[in-house]
């Protein structure tokens, strides 16, 4: 009753909850199929298994000074050892545990709207991971604001593609009226089309399990193709 008296009316006190966001819809589903999957199955990161997908995104929060060698360089031997180390020191199930239960409090993660900001295309990527690394899959009908915020974050695309052998154009299935992506501007150019869904997976490196179409010279095309059959990079980290 003293929530009453001294302040708000009941109809109008502030929410308690957050509301959930895409990276937490995408965080519990990750979490939900390493579970049911189990720690030795296959994932699109090339000679990575579940078990290793479940250390990676648990260090990439807890562990700074080790998710700065995701991407490889100088401390790429670093990102190693520490991923070892936790895989070593806790259980399939402890990691998934930690997974789900989201960033420590002085993370820069737990930051408000950083979740969202750099976790929504990293989740994603990484449930499709695991489900695209099985056999028989099938694309999955997202949420419309879901589409919306790849889509948005497909501009991001750019860095990972800075060193294709073309120009690159990318361009939203069935969305006439949205202006296409310049991820890279050079000539000749090649257009890549698909759903947002399936240009973050082609833009990330997962070619072998992304629906695109491509349109340009045929050498470029070629080119651009041949280039991006190198096994697939590491997300945004």
């Amino acid at each position: 009753m003293r929530g009453v008296q001294g302040g708000r009316p009941p109809g109008r006190q502030r929410p308690t909850i957050s509301p959930v966001t895409y990276a937490q819809d995408e965080r519990a589903a990750l979490a939900a199929l390493l579970t049911e999957t189990g720690p030795d199955a296959p994932t699109l990161c090339e000679g990575w298994q579940t078990r290793d997908l479940a250390a990676h995104v648990v260090i990439r929060e807890r562990r700074p000074d080790a998710a700065a060698g995701v991407m490889g360089g100088p401390l790429a031997g670093h990102t190693a050892r520490v991923q070892r180390s936790y895989l070593s020191r806790y259980s399939f199930e402890e990691l998934i545990g930690m997974f789900k239960a989201g960033p420590p409090r002085l993370s820069a993660f737990g930051v408000p709207g950083a979740d969202e900001a750099v976790n929504t295309v990293e989740y994603f990527v990484h449930h499709e991971d695991v489900r695209r690394a099985a056999g028989g899959w099938t694309e999955r009908e997202l949420p419309a604001g879901l589409s919306d915020a790849l889509w948005k974050r497909l501009k991001g695309a750019r860095m990972f593609l800075r060193s294709a052998p073309t120009g690159i154009v990318l361009v939203r299935e069935g969305a006439s009226g949205v202006p296409p992506i310049i991820a890279k501007n050079a000539t000749p150019s090649v257009t890549v089309t698909g759903s947002p869904a399936e240009l973050t997976m082609w833009s990330l490196g997962r070619v072998r399990a992304a629906h695109v179409t491509f349109d340009g010279p045929e050498d470029a095309v070629a080119k651009l193709t041949a280039w991006r059959r190198l096994p697939a990079p590491e997300t945004s980290g």
